[in-house]
Formats: C-alpha cells, structure tokens, sequence
C-alpha cells in the first residue's frame, strides 16, 4: 500500500497533519480523501490547485487512491503556463477551492464538493500505474510533464526512511511547496508512508519552524539561511533530530552557523524530478559540508567523462552524474523522443549535473554541466567551490559563479556577489589565495539580489549575457 497511514488498520491521530492553521486526524483525511476517489475515479488524470491546504493534501491523497494520476499545479502559474498543463495532462478538472482568476480549460470544482462523498476507499492500483505527473522546465520549450509511478515513489520514501532512521515517531516540519518533490512528494506522502506526525507551516517563516517542535526538519538553503541569520529560532531546533537541506547545495558558512547554533550537522541529499533522491548523507553517518553522500538502497550512480568512460573517486576529477533504478519516472508524458534522448545507450538516466567522487565514496555536486562546468584555458572548474570560497570573505552574503565567453579562455569565471561594498580586486585575490589561482574570478560584480525561482535555486541563466 502507497500510504498505509490512511489504510483501514492505521490507528487514527487527533491533530496528526497541520497545514498551516489548519488540522486534520489520518481519520478525517481517508474519509476526505476517499470522497475525492469517489468523484474522480475513471478519470485519465486530475490537476490538483496546489496551495498550501488541508484541501490540497486531501485532494492529492484522493487522486492516488483512485489510481488516477494527479497534475500539482503551482498557485503562481500565470495563464499561457497553466493552460498548457492543464491541456498536456489531458486532466478532466482542476480541483481547487480557490481557483485561478482567469479562465482556465478543464472545468473547476471545489476540493470540499468532491470530498463530500461517500463510499470507501477504492481497491489498491497496480504499482506500476502512474501516480504523479510533475512539470519541469527545460532549456527549451513548454514544460515537460514527468511521470513518477507508485512504486517509484514508494521505493524512494523506503530508501529515504533508511537512510534517515525516518520513523512514526518523528514529527516532521516544513514550509515548502506542495508542487514539487521536496515539498509534495517527501514533505506530505514521506509523512503519511512512514505514519509520523506532519506539520506544514504554511510560510517557511524562521520562527514557525522554531515554534512546531519538530524532530525532523525540511528545508531549502534559502530557508536554511534565514535560519542561520535569526538566533533565537535556529537555537530552538537544537531539540530536533535531524535538519536536512536540499533542492539546492547548502552554502558552507550557513551550515557551519547551523551547527554552531543547533548542535546538528544538516543532512544534504540529491535528486530530480525524473529521478526522485538517489544520493544523500545518512543520520548514523558523516555529514559535512558540500558532501550529498552515499546511494540509497537499489539505486545506482556512476560518473563518467565526455568520452563516457568511469571518473576516479580521487575527489578531484568532474563527470556526469547518471542514475539508474526503481526510483526513475516512466517517461516524459507524450514525449518518446525526449525519454529515449535522456538516457544512455546502456540504460543510464543522464542528470545533465556534475559531480566529483570522493575516496570514501561520497558525492558533491559541482552544479549543472550546461552551466556550472566552466572551461577556462583548458582547465575543467566547478562553480560550486569558487561560490564556496567566495561565501567564507566576511563581506561575502551570495554568491553566483558563470563562465562567460572569452576568446583566449574560451570562457572566462565571472562572479555576481550580494553584500558589502569592498574592491573587486580583494574578492579575486581572496580566491587566488584559498583556490588554484586559475580558478580565481577575472570579474566580480555587485548585485543587490541574484534572481531566483519559486524554491530559492539561483538562475544562472539570467546571469549570462
């Protein structure tokens, strides 16, 4: 069973999901949830108006009940993205209780009509059936719906609960969206797959994750930052169990102030969309900073070079990351094409981002090999650590690394800093002195913000000129 916190032999919890102000027993969500299975059932697939609800959970949770694919539609979809979701999907409706202002396709019904209804929970759908169809953004054109099946799902929240020691004992905290992996797929289903407690605080504001008393915390690094920046609140999650970072790398001065604030050492992990988490460090093992850890269970990982042939783990050396195993999505939806172009002759899903091995077997993630694996006069460099070294200047609050075009270098480092007023010359030769000196920056320009989407990932690509 996909969800066994909402089966029939679960013990039921007073107050055992909170969304904001809201709260709800396991007993009140399987009666809701099999309302929305009831009206929905049949249907080729259902968008679901994903803001931060009860409705919204319930409304999700109905639509893997009834083995009917469900389509998280970001509340910040402006009209030509959400109607091309809404058509792509082939959803028979948009459930939402406060639907979008324009109009939309499909027709609209409310979440608290569909979960009125009556009869019980339907039988339980086959595992390859797809559960979840989630659009990502490419380079190049609309988004491409990825379609994650229910075993896929299960085996990754397994694998996670391992790693983790992830048990219903824990209560588990975050403020992250409920249209993507972190937020929707480990924030809400990891919670009621391993039968703990969930608290979604609605914003991911510092101070209501303090006041949740959570044992297990989610977070992006621009969360994890916030944290960092505000005492009193990071010193209340000393109480906790674990504290784990992802979506994007964890600035290392953000980590070493969590765990001189907390007393922990958050736990970093890698994944995608098509791939689920595949890599991560675990609770019983080494944390530090940068290091994304070891593969879970069943999944495999290699990294290799242009010519495709095995990078040695000498911690040094960059390749591609590429994944295979029970965690991958089924395909792009409608797109045979794009599916076979991202995998590999021998059956390896390619990542599109780098990484280097350590010795011990651990990863580290340098960024995305179309933009954060610079060439410069002939060397390989990684953004991530040229950002690393620029983060630990105490003028220094972000940073964004880019190679530009150079016609000697091939491609110059170029670096955006948020912070202090202080010489660009300083910051180069800060660099110079921690790095080797060809990965010094040869421009550095400060910016009042980096420009970034809706989980804090900076966009590089409005950087480029």
């Amino acid at each position: 069973m996909l969800l066994p916190a909402l089966g029939p032999t679960a013990p039921d919890q007073s107050a055992a999901i909170r969304v904001g102000d809201e709260t709800a027993s396991r007993l009140w969500l399987a009666e809701a949830a099999a309302g929305v299975a009831a009206r929905i059932s049949g249907a080729p697939a259902v968008a679901v108006w994903a803001d931060a609800t009860l409705a919204t959970v319930a409304a999700v949770t109905g639509g893997l009940l009834a083995g009917v694919p469900v389509v998280p539609v970001s509340p910040d979809s402006g009209p030509l993205e959400l109607d091309h979701i809404l058509t792509d999907s082939g959803a028979a409706l948009l459930l939402a209780d406060r639907p979008p202002e324009h109009a939309v396709p499909v027709p609209v019904e409310p979440v608290r009509a569909a979960a009125g209804g009556r009869g019980g929970p339907p039988p339980e759908p086959s595992g390859t059936t797809p559960a979840l169809i989630l659009y990502t953004s490419g380079t190049t054109g609309p988004p491409k719906g990825t379609v994650l099946s229910r075993d896929a799902i299960a085996h990754d929240l397994d694998a996670l609960a391992q790693a983790w020691a992830w048990t219903p004992d824990d209560v588990l905290v975050h403020g992250l969206p409920l249209y993507h992996v972190h937020g929707l797929v480990l924030g809400v289903l990891g919670a009621l797959r391993t039968g703990c407690r969930l608290v979604h605080t609605g914003r991911p504001h510092p101070d209501r994750y303090a006041a949740a008393g959570g044992t297990l915390l989610f977070g992006v690094p621009t969360i994890w930052s916030r944290i960092a920046a505000d005492p009193a609140a990071a010193r209340a999650l000393a109480a906790a169990r674990l504290l784990v970072s992802g979506s994007a790398a964890l600035p290392v001065p953000v980590f070493e102030r969590l765990r001189e604030l907390t007393g922990h050492r958050p736990v970093e992990r890698y994944g995608m969309t098509e791939t689920l988490i595949t890599l991560s460090t675990r609770a019983d093992g080494e944390r530090s900073p940068g290091r994304v850890g070891l593969p879970l269970s069943g999944v495999g990982v290699r990294l290799v070079d242009d010519d495709g042939r095995p990078v040695p783990a000498d911690g040094e050396s960059i390749g591609e990351l590429q994944v295979r195993g029970p965690t991958l999505f089924t395909g792009y939806l409608g797109r045979p094409d794009a599916t076979a172009a991202a995998y590999t002759p021998d059956g390896w899903f390619r990542t599109g981002d780098v990484a280097i091995l350590e010795p011990d077997g651990q990863y580290r993630i340098v960024g995305r090999a179309s933009i954060d694996l610079i060439s410069s006069g002939g060397y390989r460099i990684g953004a991530g650590e040229i950002e690393d070294a620029l983060l630990s200047h105490p003028a220094v609050r972000e940073a964004a690394v880019v190679g530009e075009p150079h016609p000697d270098l091939g491609q110059q480092i170029v670096a955006y800093v948020v912070g202090d007023p202080v010489p660009d010359q300083e910051l180069i030769d800060f660099v110079a002195t921690r790095l080797s000196r060809h990965k010094r920056p040869r421009r550095v320009h400060l910016v009042a913000d980096l420009p970034r989407n809706q989980m804090g990932k900076v966009q590089k690509s409005r950087l480029l000129p």
